[in-house]
């Protein structure tokens, strides 16, 4: 995502309701959305192998998404809006997720929203089924990352980077 773009969508994201705000930063709900992560994993892999390919999709995405939003949380960063999530990680995580994960995150989005909002937009059985194979990975990684975090100093130095871009 380029600079420009980026700010202004966390400027867009900060005037919503729930677009973007500052919480308590809870490893409570850091770790109830690694285990909706998780959850979303074991949903995957029992649709998959029963050929429910929109519901493989959808499970996909939100076993990344929920993976993310996890790291948001420990951070106190609450967000209801996905998109506002998903650059509030460009902005703030693009160090630690590289940009290969955070674009991974927006495809995965985008075909769930491919098959969940429009017929006439096709996706292919093997690109259900590397959206799928690559999701573990994903999630894998997040937690690493999520583990790796440092204390109190990084979620402050964290939280900075935010108040400055919101403000």
């Amino acid at each position: 995502m380029r600079e420009n773009e980026l700010e202004g969508r966390i400027a867009w994201c900060a005037r919503k309701k729930d677009g973007i705000r500052m919480v308590s930063p809870s490893d409570n709900l850091c770790d109830a959305y690694l285990k909706k992560a998780n959850d979303a994993l074991r949903s995957m892999r029992l649709n998959l192998a029963d050929g429910i390919m929109d519901w493989t999709v959808d499970t996909a995405y939100y076993a990344r998404y929920h993976a993310v939003y996890a790291l948001l949380q420990k951070c106190g960063i609450k967000s209801e809006i996905h998109d506002c999530s998903i650059a509030a990680a460009w902005l703030l995580f693009r160090e630690k997720m590289g940009e290969g994960m955070l674009r991974e995150l927006e495809n995965a989005k985008q075909q769930r929203i491919n098959l969940t909002y429009y017929t006439n937009r096709l996706v292919t059985i093997a690109e259900i089924k590397k959206n799928a194979e690559s999701a573990p990975a994903f999630v894998l990684a997040m937690e690493k990352i999520i583990s790796e975090f440092g204390g109190p100093e990084e979620i402050a130095k964290t939280r900075d980077i935010l108040k400055r871009a919101i403000s």
